[in-house]
């Protein structure tokens, strides 16, 4: 177990998880790793997610597969976003309102 000095305030915005996700990189010698390597991490705890959303449900799952909680996998899987979003400089605060804007111009009415 590392001695971080790393400390996430209780009730964060958006940017302090971002910047609190750049420290931890730093910190765990992970800034070396590229976009690509990044999403590809995402994209396995993706997975990860939709084992522990079985197990939660109570679905069929592989009695040989390691599964964790889906709280930790929602975790790690905004961990990764955080990390990509440093990687290609995007505020994800901003980035969120900004989407919103057009979201809420769009019509969500299904039809069938």
């Amino acid at each position: 177990m590392s001695d971080s000095l790393l400390k996430l305030n209780s009730n964060p915005d958006l940017r302090a998880i971002q910047e609190y996700v750049n420290q931890l990189e730093i910190e765990r010698g992970f800034t070396g790793n590229s976009i690509q390597q990044e999403c590809l991490l995402l994209g396995e705890e993706v997975g990860e997610l939709f084992k522990a959303v079985r197990k939660q449900q109570k679905m069929r799952i592989d009695a040989k597969s390691k599964v964790t909680e889906v709280e930790e996998e929602l975790a790690d899987i905004l961990i990764y976003i955080c990390a990509i979003a440093n990687r290609l400089n995007v505020n994800l605060e901003q980035a969120l309102r900004d989407k919103e804007e057009i979201n809420k111009k769009r019509n969500w009415h299904m039809t069938a």
